[in-house]
Formats: C-alpha cells, sequence, structure tokens
C-alpha cells in the first residue's frame, strides 16, 4: 500500500457535481503512486466522476471499512442519488440534494471516528439556495451539523509559512466596522491558538493581530476601532495566557520577515486575510474549519464550472488540502 498509514481514511465530498470537484478527486485517486497519498474515499454521484473522467474506476462500497481493500484497484465511493444527468459546467439545483446528502454523510462518519477528517470540494451555494438551502454558507451548514453554532467554526487560510484567520469573512468593507466586535476577535483567538497547539502541534503559538485601519489607526488619527474594538480581545486574551500582539498595520505584517516571528495572524477582514494568502501562493492556498469536532479542509477556490470537463483545472490547491488533512489527522491520531 502506498503513501503514509492511517488507521482510517479521509473523505473527500462531491461538492457541485458540475464543478472541477469530482475530476480533481477523481485525479488524486490517479496520481496517487506519485502524490504519496494514503486512502481515501469519496462521497458523492459517482455519475459525477464519470461524467468528466469515465475511465476512473469507482466502486461502491457500503462501509468505510472497505477503503483499504478497494483503493488499489479503484476509487471507493459512499454514494449519493443525483436527480438528473449532469452536464459538466452547468449547475442544476434539481441535484442540489445529493450535494447536501454527501456533506451529511462525512460529517456523519467523521463524529463517528469512522474517517479521520473531510476534505470538502467546493459547493455552489447560489444553486443550494434555489433549492431551499437555509444556511449561510458552507463552513455554518458542517457548524450545524455538529451540533454547534454557525459562529462556533472559524475560517482558517494557510499557504506556505503563513496561516490567517479573517474575524469576518463575506462582509462588506463598509459595514465591516459595525461587524467586527471585541467577542468576535477573543472568539476567533481563543479557537486559533486551540488548534494550533493541539492540531498544528504548536506548543506556544505566537499570534499577531492586523488593526483595522491604516498604520492601525494611528493613535486615534486615522480611527479607533484599535482602542475600542481590538484591544479589549488582546486583553482578554492575554488574561487567557495568549501570546498575542498587539495590533499591527496590516501592509507591514506579511513580508517574508515578519512572517518569521508569528504562527498565524488575526485578521480583521476578509481581503485583509486571502490577498496575503493568495500572493505567497496563489495556486496551494487551503481552508481549514477551526473550532469544531471534526477535521476539515477545503481548497481554497470555487467551483470553476467554466472549466469542468476541459482537463485545465489546476490539482494543487486539492492536492495541498489532501496532504495538510492528512497531516493534521496524524497529530490527532497520535494524541487520541
Amino acid at each position: 500500500m502506498m503513501g503514509p498509514k492511517h488507521k482510517i481514511p479521509l473523505a473527500l465530498t462531491m461538492g457541485e457535481p458540475a464543478g472541477i470537484g469530482p475530476e480533481l478527486i477523481a485525479q488524486l485517486w490517479a496520481d496517487r503512486e506519485i502524490l504519496d497519498l494514503a486512502p481515501f474515499l469519496y462521497i458523492g454521484a459517482p455519475e459525477a466522476i464519470q461524467a468528466v473522467m469515465p475511465t476512473t474506476p469507482v466502486e461502491i462500497i457500503s462501509d468505510v471499512d472497505e477503503v483499504d481493500h478497494v483503493f488499489d484497484r479503484a476509487l471507493p465511493c459512499l454514494p449519493t442519488e443525483l436527480s438528473e444527468q449532469i452536464q459538466p459546467g452547468i449547475p442544476n439545483s434539481k441535484n442540489a440534494d445529493s450535494v447536501i446528502d454527501a456533506i451529511r454523510l462525512a460529517v456523519d462518519q467523521a463524529l463517528k471516528k469512522k474517517i479521520s477528517g473531510i476534505v470538502t470540494a467546493p459547493i455552489n451555494k447560489s444553486v443550494l439556495y434555489q433549492a431551499g438551502f437555509d444556511t449561510p454558507g458552507h463552513t455554518e451548514f458542517l457548524s450545524r451539523l455538529c451540533g454547534k453554532k454557525d459562529e462556533a467554526a472559524v475560517m482558517m487560510l494557510t499557504a506556505k509559512n503563513l496561516r490567517v484567520v479573517p474575524v469576518t469573512v463575506h462582509v462588506p468593507i463598509k459595514d465591516v466596522a459595525k461587524q467586527l466586535t471585541a467577542d468576535k476577535i477573543f472568539h476567533a483567538g481563543m479557537t486559533l491558538h486551540h488548534d494550533l497547539k493541539y492540531r498544528f502541534s504548536i506548543e506556544a503559538p505566537k499570534i499577531a493581530v492586523a488593526g483595522l485601519n491604516p498604520h492601525a489607526g494611528e493613535g486615534g488619527a486615522i480611527g479607533f476601532e484599535e482602542a475600542t474594538h481590538i484591544m479589549p480581545a488582546i486583553w482578554k486574551l492575554r488574561d487567557h495566557g495568549i501570546d498575542v500582539g498587539d495590533p499591527a498595520p496590516a501592509d507591514t505584517l506579511f513580508h517574508a520577515e515578519a512572517r518569521d516571528r508569528y504562527d498565524a495572524v488575526l485578521c480583521m477582514y476578509h481581503d485583509q486575510a486571502l490577498i496575503p494568502v493568495k500572493t505567497v501562493d496563489f495556486w496551494g492556498g487551503v481552508n481549514v474549519t477551526l473550532g469544531l469536532p471534526i477535521l476539515r479542509t477545503s481548497p481554497d477556490h470555487g467551483t470553476a464550472c467554466e472549466l469542468a470537463g476541459t482537463g485545465l483545472a489546476r490539482i494543487d490547491s486539492m492536492v495541498a488540502a489532501v496532504k495538510l488533512a492528512q497531516k493534521i489527522a496524524q497529530v490527532e491520531s497520535a494524541k487520541s
């Protein structure tokens, strides 16, 4: 058997069946020896694989315990059912139930410790909304399935030696200051510290904090949020023994020398976090969900339906997501 050994495998969920997720998963299986991947399974409609990679052998399994016996000859699949035939590149809301069922099944298996973690292919939220999906996003849905509140889950992006957490995520710039609170910053910091320590084996994590305003407010000359929103959270984090810095100007936090001084950065809004990650490694970024009782990573890209079935989709981020999940799973297995 190739690859590092794990007692239980990862599961890769289908995501949008008309997007690039299924073919990237099929390519991972085809390149499993070159990439040195441990056995994994696919949760989703087998037709989604066959529509774009018809030569990929897919074998339906009824239990995760079958993965080791199947993986060398075929892609093991816990199936979900499609309502209509897939047309690569053309999402269909009638197949939304299959997408949602794949996520539900994966979380159920993870909570039961049948799988070591989940790597999720991207979903098309607008298509799911058309079918009645009532959750803000993929991460919040995972949080609810784990019995947690939406805000329990924290998104971390990582690429090479950079880890960032946006405290506010899909919020218009004009509303960031309104939605940014000391409680949110504190929760993100506590969750980040915990998972850096227990999932990334960083014994004493050092966390940097980006200011919201240019020059981190310049002592109030360019804004007061650093004093009114951010510092109260920092004081509270320090009271809990966490090594966290004062708010720093975001334009000096992400160059190579600066990145050597911390383990992760708390950022105040979406682009403040994601622009550095995508600059450092545009193709290889990984989204890691913190704060849940299950392990979840995903590639840092969307469904890219325009590339589905063309063979042009790059696999870098999916490979990085799988390898990071395997690495974290090994850490968690060693501690259990």
